[in-house]
Parts: C-alpha cells; sequence; structure tokens
C-alpha cells in the first residue's frame, strides 16, 4: 500500500518531537563524565602488570554491600596480597535519610568516606567526601537536576568556602554543553562539549584556562567492537594521543588494547568468573626500552 505524503511528514515530525522531547528529558551527565563513552575504552580496566581479583557480594546487612579488591604478584611490595576493602551502606543504621556510598580502606590503611542523601528537596541530592583523618579535607556539594535538560553541580571545603567549584551542564539536542569554574578561574572556566548520533560519538574539553585541549571520539564497529581515540593540544600534556578498542570475546569476558604517545602498548583482559567475582590480568610493552 502506499503512504500518504501528507501523513509521513507528520510522523517523521512527531517522531522528531518526540526525540527532542526525551533529550531535554533526561539529565545531562555531569561535566567530569563528558568524555566517558570515549575515555572509558582508553582509561577503564586497564592492568599494567600482574592479576586483580575483585569480589562483589550482597550481604543481609541492610542491603550492604562489599567489594574486595586484591592484587596478586605485586611488583616492588612487600606486601604480597594488598587487598582494598569497599562497603556500599543503602540505610546505615537502617537510617532512611542518607546512604555511605563509599567507605573504603586500602591497602596502605587510608579510608575514604561518601555520603549523600536525595531526601532534603526534590531533583536536589547533596553529598560530603572525607578521609576520615583531616577536616580540613572534607567536601560538600549538592547536585539539582529541577530544570529540564539541565544539570547544576556545586562543590566546597566548609573549612575553606573560597575554594569551590561549580558547574553547569545542558542538553542541546544530540549534543551536550558544560562548563566548569572555581575562584581561580571564573574569567576563564574549563568547558566542554560532546555529540553522539548513533554509534559514533565525540567530545571536546578546553581547560587550564582556555589554553588545553583535549579531543576524544570512538566508533561502535558492532556490539561487540568500539574503538576510541584521543588527543592534547596545549598545555601539560601537549603532544600526547592515544588508541583503542574493546571487544567482547564472549559473554563475560572483555579484552582491550591501547596505544599510546610514547610507543607503550597496552592490553588487558577481564574476565567475569562468577556473578559479583571478576580477575583481571593485564601486561605493558614498551617498544622504546624493548621491556
Amino acid at each position: 500500500s502506499l503512504e500518504h505524503p501528507i501523513h509521513s511528514r507528520q510522523v517523521r515530525a512527531i517522531g522528531r518531537f518526540q526525540t527532542r522531547n526525551t533529550f531535554a528529558a533526561m539529565p545531562p551527565v555531569k561535566f567530569d563524565d563528558i568524555s566517558k563513552t570515549a575515555a572509558e575504552v582508553l582509561n577503564d580496566d586497564f592492568k599494567t602488570s600482574g592479576y586483580e581479583f575483585k569480589a562483589k557480594q550482597k550481604t543481609s546487612w541492610d542491603g550492604s554491600v562489599v567489594t574486595s579488591t586484591i592484587d596478586l604478584f605485586p611488583q616492588k611490595s612487600d606486601v604480597k596480597t594488598p587487598a582494598k576493602l569497599t562497603w556500599k551502606l543503602p540505610t546505615p543504621l537502617k537510617a532512611t535519610g542518607f546512604s555511605i556510598d563509599k567507605l573504603e580502606m586500602d591497602k596502605g590503611g587510608k579510608f575514604k568516606l561518601e555520603a549523600s542523601s536525595d531526601k532534603v528537596y526534590p531533583k536536589l541530592k547533596v553529598d560530603a567526601k572525607s578521609d576520615l583523618t583531616d577536616p580540613a579535607k572534607i567536601v560538600a556539594g549538592c547536585t539539582y537536576s529541577g530544570f529540564p535538560g539541565t544539570l547544576l553541580k556545586f562543590e566546597t571545603t566548609p573549612l575553606n568556602p573560597q575554594a569551590f567549584t561549580a558547574e553547569v551542564t545542558q542538553i542541546a539536542g544530540e549534543a551536550t554543553l558544560g562548563a566548569k569554574f572555581g575562584l581561580s578561574n571564573i574569567t576563564a572556566p574549563d568547558l566542554g562539549a560532546r555529540f553522539s548520533r548513533g554509534p559514533f560519538f565525540s567530545s571536546l574539553m578546553v581547560k587550564e584556562k582556555l589554553k588545553a585541549i583535549t579531543a576524544h571520539a570512538s566508533y561502535q564497529v558492532m556490539p561487540e567492537l568500539r574503538c576510541a581515540a584521543t588527543a592534547d593540544y596545549g598545555g601539560k600534556k601537549s603532544g600526547q594521543f592515544g588508541f583503542g578498542l574493546a571487544y567482547d570475546v564472549i559473554k563475560g569476558t572483555k579484552l582491550k588494547l591501547k596505544v599510546q604517545h610514547d610507543q607503550t602498548i597496552c592490553a588487558s583482559v577481564k574476565h567475569d568468573v562468577a556473578k559479583g567475582f571478576t580477575v583481571l590480568a593485564g601486561a605493558k610493552f614498551d617498544n622504546q626500552k624493548k621491556d
């Protein structure tokens, strides 16, 4: 049967309207996550030597989750099995007004605490971070997503309120725009933009008072294969670049490869042994040092 041209145009117009509304209804990413889609291919789950075992287990204690991360056969270390323990307490001591998102102790005995609450005001999330040692390092902040397609975030240290950072990200169709600043760069804030359409993703970040530019791009070749690249111009990392790929070999097993500007090649394999239990192994080859 033939489709009426007027009806076809109406359907396409409704589709575009619904797409725009979908983008507007979705909260944008945080400023530091603008490049995440491509950056995670190049940075996440890369281990350059040895093996890492990670076990995540949900307990019956108010839904708490415990994650144990153990490095086996570490180099240049007296501790043969250094471990990091992380707890997540959604309702600590049955309190529903806030949650402990992370309580972490690393192999050196150092702590990290992150707590938050979204019960204060609709679309508002307040959070706090601490190393449980130095009160001067306590960070408090809030994130507000009450405006359609917009995310506002503010952080500061209570003992030094002038050391604040503020950011805003805004969805504009298939793009996301963002800015982040503190007192030191309030006249030249960090800027960011990302664009995504189908399998293609790209982002651009301008930092260091508009002197450093970092570009990322990624492409989903097939459901199991994603490629990514990055390059820096200006600033402290000027001239650095890298290429990488992530490939799902089979369900539960992912292979990652990366080549960097300094002629180093990194490879990593992550395998899900069972639900909540993963093994991560990797290696690094320096072509200049032949090591």
